[in-house]
Formats: C-alpha cells, sequence, structure tokens
C-alpha cells in the first residue's frame, strides 16, 4: 500500500461515491444500474492494467496482451459513452458522435499496435555541414 498515494486512494473513493449515488439516483432503473456498474468495473480494471502495464519491464512479453487489455477497456468506454450521449441527440449529432467514437478507437488502435516509433535523429555536430 505504501506505493499507492493518497491522491489515488482518494479518487477511487470518489468514484465509488458517484457510482454509488448515480445507482440510488437511478430509481431501480435496470439499464442504468448496469450502464453505472459496468462503467465502473471498467474503469477500475482499466486503471489496474495501466499500473500492470507500467510496471512491466520493457522487453516483457506480456506487454502486448495488456496493451490488447487496454485498448480493449477503454474502447468499451467509448462505446457506451457514445451510446448514451448519442441516445438523447438528434440525427446529426449521433453522426459526428459515433465518428468521433470510430476515429477514436481506431486512432487507439493506430497508436498501439500498427505505430512504429522512430528513433529521433541525432542533431549534427556544431561546425559539420558548414562551408567557409
Amino acid at each position: 500500500m505504501a506505493d499507492i498515494s493518497w491522491f489515488t486512494v482518494l479518487g477511487f473513493l470518489f468514484l465509488t461515491f458517484n457510482s454509488g449515488m448515480a445507482v440510488y439516483r437511478s430509481n431501480g432503473d435496470t439499464g442504468s444500474i448496469i450502464f453505472v456498474v459496468v462503467s465502473y468495473v471498467d474503469l477500475v480494471a482499466l486503471f489496474g492494467f495501466l499500473r500492470y502495464y507500467e510496471r512491466l519491464d520493457r522487453h516483457s512479453p506480456k506487454r502486448e496482451k495488456v496493451k490488447a487489455a487496454v485498448w480493449s477497456l477503454t474502447t468499451l468506454l467509448t462505446v457506451m459513452f457514445s451510446y448514451k450521449v448519442a441516445e438523447i441527440m438528434p440525427l446529426a449529432v449521433k453522426v459526428v458522435v459515433w465518428a468521433m467514437a470510430t476515429a477514436t478507437s481506431c486512432g487507439g488502435f493506430y497508436a498501439f499496435f500498427l505505430h512504429e516509433e522512430k528513433q529521433p535523429a541525432l542533431p549534427a555536430a556544431a561546425g559539420e555541414g558548414v562551408a567557409n
């Protein structure tokens, strides 16, 4: 517990309290309760996997599987919240919301799995390439 800051604990307490209040205020609406519970579990799992990923060795074979879990959890959250927002919007805004959700998920997939980071070019030494 020593390596977990009190900000983290406070954040999770705040998330838990707000999730509990959302369930309480749902007035027994099963769909709302499921949405809140799945969102809460997703967020807790996401933070857990992110913490695990940060602690893995850079060359660990587990990194790809953990990245896949992180991407899946973030995509699930994106889809869930996009659905909730699009549900109350006119058609033109629904299209924009779903386009943004798709772009976010596809961009995350590209950044996590397809993009190869290039090594930065070293600057030329002072005086090289300068003709007198």
